[in-house]
């Protein structure tokens, strides 16, 4: 008799329904099987897609792709938890990421461990899975993660990035990049072979979906950057596809070129450009894939009366078939150096004119004394009215040379050589007034000094260059009857000195370049007065020289005053004239340039 005939008929139909279960469950098994297959197979396509589409776009798409994975793991292994672990070589650890199922934000950020240690480690290492019974007595796991994430049993499969063969499609390297982790089987169970396998097959492209999500971010994060640096760096920048689409332009380009509508990219550069030579070289290099370099001038619809010129280069862009796919056009402004290069040519021609007026002058002079051999044709009022002439004109040829040795010192970068001493202002304001007088008779010069002034530490010659140079300019833009008013006061610690004249006034945008080197305002009324360019950038750094500042009030039509302040002593001769100053301070800024304290008794 068989074991089944001394069966009772009550377990005979409990091991008729036990059997029915499992079929059940067979049939639940293959289902579950065959999703996954399709799962897979959809991840397989997406892994795929993902290495012919670039963009933010197909990241998400790769993210969304890994949640939907850790979901269906969980689900069809009937596991509570899911969850990759990736490689992070600047710590030497695995670290648990996003997505995860059944974890917590928390603890998330907590389930690390070395890349040396526990079951993580040793399936990282040996690129081998591992099934996981008792997690609680298994002597490789760490157990502060265990009671982390209450583990009970589990199956760990490593995450490998596989290089194939282009030709074998075989593999040829593998490189890992972390585990793959599903804890806790559901109703008490533990996790099977069918279940390694299932999750193997699923972490190869898990793996690769992981490293391309890795890549985009990498390159997103660089196109950001080069997209950051790009926007921020002086010079324009255009790029324009095959196509003539814009792909690219920084705010430089924009505000060169006077486009105001904000994002401009993937328009048609015809239809933003405005300017026909900056299109004709666009339209050039794309058409007959030429690179073009030359200089655009450029007057924006907002301000017509400004002229900007760029030096416009283009280059062309090719794919890896050597085939042109575009252009990228860089904009420099380089208006302030044509600007200056202009002004320089000016001022040589202009300082050609101011040399050779006083050499003709003593020239001509000395030349007519020449002719006189005998003494006989004039007297000697006459002859020393030409000596006079001579020496005058002399000294205008020494300070024009003087002026440009020290606009050379200053554009070489060294300091101008000062002699400090103890100046008295009140004589010397009066002597440069008086020199200046005898230059003309056409202008009425005041002098009004408001306080007694203190005697100084400065450089003398130097503080009468500053003097002369400010009062022959509002001399030369005065009209003829015109008052030039010379100012001097305290204020403080400060000596306020102020020239004004009742000339042209200076228009507002050139008050902040009066002061620079060769600016001249170009007009009829300064082309007759003429001058170098140079007199008011002189007076700027000797001024400074002295720890001073300078600046200009103007109204177009009422005239102008430079006004400028010394301090009683600059700090860097403070310690050498101390006493001096002590002593001038104690005799009420009566002492005499050059002379000692121990003399003004």
């Amino acid at each position: 008799m068989s074991e089944v005939e001394v069966l009772d008929n009550q377990e005979l139909q409990s091991l008729k329904a036990r059997i029915e279960a499992l079929e059940r469950e067979l049939d639940e098994k293959r289902v579950a099987i065959s999703a996954l297959e399709r799962a897979n197979k959809q991840l397989e396509d997406k892994v795929r897609a993902s290495e012919v589409t670039e963009g933010p776009a197909s990241l998400t798409e790769l993210e969304e792709t890994l949640k939907r994975l850790v979901f269906r793991v969980a689900m069809i292994l009937q596991a509570e938890k899911c969850v990759f672990m990736l490689f992070d070589k600047d710590n030497g650890e695995l670290v648990a990421s996003k997505p995860a199922f059944g974890l917590t934000d928390e603890e998330v950020k907590k389930f690390r461990v070395r890349a040396t240690q526990g079951i993580s480690g040793e399936v990282y290492r040996d690129q081998r899975p591992v099934i996981l019974y008792d997690a609680v007595n298994d002597p490789r796991t760490v157990k502060e993660n265990v009671g982390l994430l209450n583990i009970h049993n589990g199956v760990c499969v490593p995450l490998v990035i596989e290089k194939r063969d282009e030709d074998t499609n075989k593999v040829i390297e593998t490189k890992p990049i972390g585990v793959l982790h599903v804890f806790n089987k559901r109703d008490g169970n533990v996790f099977i072979q069918e279940d390694v396998n299932l999750l193997t097959r699923l972490s190869k492209n898990a793996a690769s979906v992981i490293a391309s999500a890795a890549m985009y971010r990498e390159v997103l994060e660089e196109k950001e950057e080069l997209e950051s640096i790009i926007e921020s760096v002086y010079a324009g920048l255009l790029m324009v596809n095959k196509s003539g689409r814009i792909m690219q332009m920084n705010a430089s380009a924009r505000t060169m070129l006077g486009i105001q509508n904000g994002d401009v990219t993937s328009r048609l550069y015809e239809d933003v450009i405005l300017q026909d030579r900056v299109k004709e070289i666009l339209r050039s290099s794309l058409e007959e894939s030429s690179e073009v370099a030359e200089e655009v001038s450029v007057r924006l619809p907002e301000d017509e009366d400004d002229e900007k010129i760029y030096q416009v280069q283009s280059a062309l862009v090719r794919g890896d078939d050597q085939q042109v796919i575009g252009v990228v056009a860089i904009f420099n402004d380089i208006t302030e150096i044509r600007s200056i290069e202009r002004m320089k040519t000016a001022f040589v021609s202009t300082v050609s004119h101011e040399l050779r007026t006083p050499l003709t002058s003593i020239k001509g002079f000395i030349s007519t004394l020449l002719q006189d051999e005998d003494g006989s044709a004039f007297d000697h009022e006459t002859v020393r009215e030409f000596y006079t002439i001579i020496d005058t004109e002399c000294d205008r040829l020494t300070r024009l040379i003087s002026d440009l040795l020290n606009v050379s010192r200053i554009g070489a970068g060294r300091a101008l050589d000062l002699n400090p001493k103890p100046v008295t202002l009140e004589p010397l304001i009066e002597k440069v007034v008086s020199v200046q007088r005898s230059y003309t008779n056409k202008h009425e010069l005041v002098t009004d000094i408001l306080d007694k002034l203190p005697v100084i530490v400065a450089d003398e010659d130097k503080v009468d260059q500053i003097l002369t140079n400010l009062t022959n300019n509002a001399i030369k833009y005065s009209p003829k009857g015109g008052e030039v008013r010379i100012r001097a006061e305290l204020d403080g610690d400060l000596v306020r000195i102020s020239v004004s004249d009742q000339g042209m006034g200076i228009p507002k945008e050139h008050l902040a370049k009066v002061f620079d080197r060769f600016h001249r305002i170009d007009n009829r009324d300064t082309r007759e007065v003429g001058g170098t360019g140079i007199g008011l950038y002189l007076v700027k750094h000797l001024v400074e020289a002295h720890g001073g500042k300078i600046w200009v009030e103007s109204e177009v039509g009422k005239g102008s005053s430079f006004i400028f302040e010394l301090p009683k002593c600059p700090p860097q001769f403070a310690e050498e004239h101390e006493q001096l100053i002590a002593g001038s301070a104690g005799q009420g800024g009566s002492m005499q340039p050059g002379m000692p304290p121990a003399a003004m008794n």
